[in-house]
């Protein structure tokens, strides 16, 4: 007989455990926002007043935790309801979409940022290394794979990723001097360039 092992949230009280490991998701949301740095579960748990020893059984690291309160965990388009059909359109409004997000969490974006460039980071299960925006993209320029097919297509979402996000927005606000708006702007002008671009060139 295989004996299934079952993790410390889905045994018991499932519903106020839910409601726990929100508080600390919560908390150490609140503590990126408000501290611009990466939150201990120690510090979690006392922000949301929660024991550490209960906190630990919901996060055993300080990875676990980060990977729970990122932003983009939750997100699974970036496309409006009504998206339409045209490439360009979809392509811009998932980048200006994307762009919102990270704008409104933008401390915590910066944190992960950080984190993924420290030396110890390699092999790490950041968000930022998981490639959640080039999905998003995928999906916009969905009405191009029966003609281009899904290479090629995946092949743009990787560049239009490469122009923006957080890392380009550090870039054009903090160095280029850019404002906010004209930094998405920018960046929703390049996605589509590459699109054209790659058109014209055949490569798509």
């Amino acid at each position: 007989m295989t004996v299934m092992s079952t993790s410390y949230e889905e045994t018991g009280r499932i519903r106020q455990k839910a409601r726990t490991r929100e508080a600390l998701v919560a908390a150490a949301r609140e503590l990126v926002a408000t501290g611009g740095r990466a939150p201990t579960v120690a510090e979690a748990a006392e922000a949301a007043d929660v024991s550490r020893t209960t906190a630990y059984r919901y996060f055993p690291t300080q990875r676990s935790l980060l990977l729970a309160a990122h932003p983009e965990v939750a997100a699974t388009s970036m496309l409006p309801a009504e998206a339409g059909s045209d490439p360009e359109v979809r392509l811009e409004a998932a980048v200006r979409g994307f762009m919102a997000m990270v704008g409104e969490t933008e401390a915590q974006q910066r944190t992960m940022l950080r984190l993924s460039l420290e030396g110890d980071a390699s092999g790490r299960e950041l968000p930022l290394r998981q490639g959640r925006a080039i999905a998003w993209f995928v999906e916009a320029l969905e009405p191009l794979v029966e003609k281009l097919g899904e290479d090629s297509v995946r092949r743009l979402a990787v560049a239009v990723r490469a122009v923006c996000g957080i890392e380009a927005l550090v870039w054009l606000t903090d160095v280029a001097g850019l404002s906010k708006d004209d930094a998405i702007d920018q960046m929703a002008w390049s996605a589509v360039a590459l699109l054209r671009r790659a058109a014209q060139e055949g490569r798509l």
